[in-house]
């Protein structure tokens, strides 16, 4: 019975599972951000809008009425009624959309830095974790070590120009350029 405790602890503190949990709770309230925005901005004025151009109500009156029940006044009873509701299927697409292209838009953030952050390593330029590390201890702050790469990274940027300009000097002439000097020494000769 210990054992099992043991690795359930193990498996509850593995921060996978600590990361997923935290995921599911952010999930959950970005959900309600979503509907929020959804039920109380987007809807309203998709709202307006058809009934602006179909005259009705809208998402709220988008029903299908498949077996209609009406109360002791004559009214219609939606709570006792069998209907489709096609304002709440609309409102459940626009709900995916924008919980999508939020998503789209994270998932791009998160490529774009890991990308710059594999370029800036490509470069060679970043400061590494133990040239982090004793600048930390020199009292440097977050700013200033912020500051340290960035100046690093232009180096690094400005010799790798230098060095492709280099290359391009004493690169082979293509057929083209080579076409282009003759005509010029051709043009030179007939003066």
């Amino acid at each position: 019975m210990k054992k099992f405790f043991q690795e359930f602890k193990k498996f509850i503190t593995r921060g996978n599972v600590l990361d997923m949990s935290v995921g599911v709770i952010v999930g959950g309230a970005f959900t309600a951000i979503v509907n929020g925005l959804t039920n109380n901005i987007l809807k309203p004025i998709i709202n307006w809008l058809l009934a602006l151009i179909l005259g009705s109500n809208g998402l709220e009156g988008a029903v299908t009425m498949l077996s209609p029940a009406y109360g002791e006044d004559g009214a219609l009873d939606m709570a006792h009624s069998i209907y489709i509701d096609w304002g709440a299927f609309v409102s459940a697409i626009i709900n995916f959309l924008l919980i999508a292209f939020v998503l789209f838009c994270i998932v791009r953030a998160i490529n774009y830095a890991n990308s710059e952050l594999a370029n800036a390593k490509k470069l060679g330029g970043a400061l590494t974790k133990d040239e982090i590390k004793a600048l930390r201890k020199q009292g440097k702050s977050h700013k200033e070590i912020r500051k340290l790469q960035e100046q690093r990274l232009q180096e690094v940027a400005e010799q790798q120009r230098l060095a492709a300009e280099e290359a391009a000097k004493n690169a082979p002439k293509t057929e083209q350029q080579l076409l282009e000097e003759i005509l010029e020494l051709l043009k030179q000769q007939a003066k």
